[in-house]
C-alpha cells in the first residue's frame, strides 16, 4: 500500500483550516501531511488506519493526529456502491504545531497542550463523554479567523484534560523516536531504537540511564506511562509491521528479525499490541491495498 504525501497548506494563508466534508465516501488514500489533524466523524462507518493500528470506526469518534502520522479512513463496502444513498461526513481541522510561533506551546502555561501534541505523534482516540467537545468543533466552521484560533486552543485544552485516551500507533512503527528534552530519556530511547533487534535486559538499560534497575524501572514507567518491557515490545512489533507490509519476508523470519527469540512469544505480543495476529494483520492491509 503506497504512502502518499498530501499538501494541506492553506492557499488563503490561514493558521487553522476547517473542512466540513460530506461525500459518498472518504478519501481512499493512505497518506500523511505536516499539519496536525483533528477529526470528528459525524456520519459513516468503516475501518480506520493510523500508523500500524487498524480499528473499526463509527459515528461520533474524535481523533487527533500528529505531524506526519500515516492515516486513512476506509468506509465499509456499502458506501462504494453506485446505488448507495449513505453519506460519509466529518469535520477535519488542520494546523501546524508552530502556528502560533515556535515557542508558544513551550511556555509554562501551555505545558498540558504541549504534552497532548507530543502524544498525538502516535495518533490519539478520545473516549468517554465528548458531547461538549463535539459541539465546540462544530462551531469552528462558522467562525472568523481570530475566534477560530481561540476556539482551537480551547478545544485542545479540553482534549488535554481527558483521561480516557488511547494511543493508536505503536512506538516502533515510526521511523524515528519522539525527541525529548529529557537527557536521560533521550539516551534511553536512542539506545533502545538502535539495539532492539538484540536482547536488551533491564540491567543493561539501567546502566545506560546511570540508575540501579529498580529505580530505572520506576522512573521509566512514570515518564512513559508503560513498563520498559512493554515499550521495547512495541518498538519490535512496530518494526515487524513494517516488514509485514513490505511482504518480502515470511512471518518466522520477521519474528527473529524484529528481536524475538521464539515464534510463540512473537505471536502473543503481536496480538496484544495490535489486536490482530500477524496473518490477520497482513490480510487486512492486503484488502485495503486492493480497494485503493
Amino acid at each position: 500500500m503506497k504512502l502518499h504525501f498530501l499538501d494541506r497548506s492553506d492557499l488563503l494563508n490561514k493558521s487553522v483550516t476547517v473542512h466540513h466534508n460530506c461525500y459518498s465516501n472518504f478519501l481512499k488514500v493512505w497518506h500523511y501531511h505536516e499539519q496536525l489533524e483533528l477529526v470528528y466523524i459525524l456520519k459513516s462507518t468503516g475501518t480506520r488506519f493510523v500508523g500500524d493500528n487498524i480499528e473499526k470506526f463509527q459515528e461520533g469518534e474524535i481523533i487527533l493526529l500528529g505531524r506526519n502520522v500515516p492515516h486513512m479512513w476506509l468506509n465499509d463496502k456499502i458506501y462504494f456502491k453506485e446505488d448507495s444513498k449513505l453519506k460519509a461526513e466529518a469535520i477535519a481541522v488542520h494546523f501546524r504545531e508552530e502556528f502560533l510561533g515556535e515557542d508558544f506551546f513551550h511556555t509554562p502555561e501551555m505545558k498540558p497542550l504541549r504534552q497532548l501534541l507530543d502524544r498525538a505523534r502516535r495518533g490519539l482516540r478520545f473516549n468517554g463523554n465528548l458531547d461538549r467537545i463535539r459541539s465546540e468543533i462544530v462551531l469552528l466552521n462558522d467562525m472568523d479567523d481570530f475566534n477560530r484560533v481561540i476556539k482551537t486552543l480551547e478545544i485542545l485544552n479540553l482534549l488535554a484534560q481527558e483521561d480516557d485516551v488511547i494511543e493508536l500507533s505503536s512506538t516502533g512503527f515510526l521511523s524515528s523516536f519522539m525527541k525529548t528534552e529529557n537527557e536521560v530519556l533521550s539516551r534511553v530511547y536512542s539506545y533502545m531504537f538502535k539495539n532492539f533487534k538484540n536482547p536488551i535486559s533491564l540491567n543493561e538499560m539501567a546502566e545506560v540511564a546511570h540508575m540501579n534497575p529498580s529505580a530505572f524501572s520506576r522512573y521509566f514507567k512514570k515518564m512513559s506511562r508503560k513498563t520498559f518491557s512493554r515499550y521495547l515490545n512495541e518498538i519490535r512489533i512496530g518494526y515487524a509491521c513494517k516488514l509485514l507490509l513490505e511482504q518480502r519476508y515470511n512471518i518466522t523470519d520477521i519474528c527473529y528479525e524484529s528481536g524475538f527469540n521464539n515464534l510463540s512469544n512473537f505471536n502473543r505480543q503481536f496480538k496484544s499490541i495490535t489486536s490482530h495476529s500477524p496473518t490477520e494483520y497482513i490480510k487486512d492491509y492486503t484488502q485495503v491495498k486492493q480497494l485503493s
